[in-house]
């Protein structure tokens, strides 16, 4: 029988709505993990009236978790051998309905619950009593911990005592084919690309790095809101949403970069994934075990808060091209060497799945044998004698 995975996603994911028509599958690509082996299912979003979304969001706002959106999906949750979770927000919400309906953690527990946190550790030292309290009640009901960065997975060690499996997060492949580049030779003035919303991005040092320098020309594709204060003449702030936008801008570009506050979740990796695929030379910040991904040699890493730096290596690629390029090259080639894609990263979840079932396995009682009735040992004892001779 195939093991019955439910990936539980945020509202707003529901695979059935996710860019309809174009054939993509589940976001974070976990439908790669379909398979006569695996059968999953995945959480759906509820129609819902503006003020039933009102309670909903003001519910997570306070919790720090979607309750209602998990509750919706618990009669498939429970049905489930085992429950996957893309962030915190989602196996909290879980572990609170397991708990609810009486799915308590133990040897045979049912479902078992993947727990994969992104924002969780960096969150950890500012709660409070009572949320710190919940929350590591909560972690008791996961099964298995994971991260998207090895310093996610040591801080897990720190605060929970418990191990935590870092996974590579993976490119979408479909949407962005990896084409190892073959030239590069940057515009008068140097064009600039900086995509994300991530909450860790750092656009003031961005900004304080080339703003109203007329050596540079930045493009800045954000959903954050830039201070006023920040806003130059020579940077151009918008939302470049849809892939097609995306590959526009990264055409744009000769250079990426991704400049972000200190944080242990990989802040920035989707677009530096995006950027090696479409063979753009980057630079980034060097924090939240981005390394883990593209080590120094096929990305070019700079200290937090610091303008001058992240000028210097812009200015660094510009002027050695054959550097640049074989920067570019090596992060294309490093890509598909490590096989960063999103079908390498559901299959991470497979390998982890196969062996939380064969722990449970170990751990589950061995069926004991049944004591025998009076009439059934006397039985017993007839045919023992009649396979004797009677003797």
């Amino acid at each position: 029988m195939s093991t019955k995975v439910h990936v539980h996603l945020f509202y707003g994911a529901d695979p059935r709505y996710y860019r309809p028509g174009d054939d993509i599958g589940c976001l974070y690509g976990y439908h790669h993990a379909e398979s006569d082996a695996f059968a999953l299912t995945y959480s759906q979003d509820a129609r819902e009236s503006k003020a039933v979304r009102l309670i909903r969001r003001g519910l997570k706002a306070m919790l720090g978790f979607d309750l209602i959106h998990t509750w919706r999906n618990r009669a498939e949750m429970l049905r489930s051998d085992v429950i996957w979770t893309h962030t915190e927000q989602e196996w909290l919400s879980a572990a609170l309905m397991l708990l609810l309906s009486g799915r308590k953690a133990g040897p045979g527990a049912k479902p078992l619950l993947l727990a994969q946190s992104v924002w969780l550790l960096d969150k950890w030292p500012s709660y409070g009593i009572v949320r710190s309290w919940l929350y590591r009640k909560l972690m008791s009901r996961a099964d298995q911990l994971t991260t998207l960065a090895s310093e996610n997975a040591e801080l897990c060690q720190r605060y929970f005592n418990r191990d935590a499996t870092p996974l590579l997060y993976g490119l979408n492949t479909q949407d962005f084919p990896v084409n190892a580049p073959t030239s590069w030779t940057p515009h008068t003035p140097i064009r600039i690309a900086a995509i994300g919303n991530d909450r860790d991005r750092d656009w003031e040092t961005l900004i304080k790095a080339f703003g109203n320098d007329p050596r540079y020309t930045v493009k800045l594709a954000t959903r954050r809101r830039i201070p006023s204060s920040l806003r130059a003449s020579n940077v151009e702030i918008a939302l470049f949403s849809g892939i097609k936008k995306q590959h526009e801008l990264y055409d744009w570009a000769d250079v990426i970069v991704v400049p972000l506050r200190p944080n242990t979740h990989a802040s920035g990796i989707t677009v530096m994934l995006e950027a090696a695929a479409v063979g753009k030379p980057m630079v980034a910040t060097s924090v939240g075990a981005l390394q883990d991904y593209f080590p120094s040699s096929e990305a070019s890493y700079i200290p937090p808060f610091n303008p001058p730096a992240l000028r210097d290596a812009v200015d660094q690629l510009a002027a050695f091209p054959a550097e640049a390029l074989r920067q570019a090259q090596a992060a294309a080639a490093g890509l598909l060497e490590r096989d960063l894609t999103t079908r390498h990263y559901a299959m991470q979840h497979v390998r982890i799945t196969q062996e939380m079932l064969r722990a449970r396995a170990r751990t589950q009682p061995q069926a004991q044998p049944q004591p025998q009735t009076q009439p059934q040992a006397s039985a017993q004892r007839a045919a023992t004698r009649e396979s004797r001779g009677g003797l």
